[in-house]
């Protein structure tokens, strides 16, 4: 991983951590994601870029990954998932 890579990478996690700070109560698909970071570009580019920063948040514990509403594995999930703020209660 170059330099650059792991400072987009970075900047991908905070701009995505951002989003999530918007409504805590909610979880948001990849490509809620992905058009909330980047409306205005080409979104779609971003969903595996999105993936691989939403696995590397979840290992830290700063968000959670759902699958089929219940929390995933993050290095063992398939298909469709949604991230959320991890919950306090």
């Amino acid at each position: 991983m170059t330099t650059q890579d792991s400072h987009s990478t970075l900047r991908l996690e905070d701009d995505i951590l951002k989003v999530l700070t918007r409504d805590v109560t909610r979880t948001l698909s990849a490509p809620e994601l992905a058009q909330a970071i980047a409306a205005e570009s080409d979104w779609r580019n971003l969903m595996m870029p999105i993936r691989r920063a939403a696995v590397a948040l979840a290992q830290s514990g700063r968000l959670v990954i759902y699958r089929r509403g219940k929390p995933a594995d993050p290095l063992d999930f398939r298909g469709v998932y949604r991230v959320g703020l991890p919950r306090l209660d």
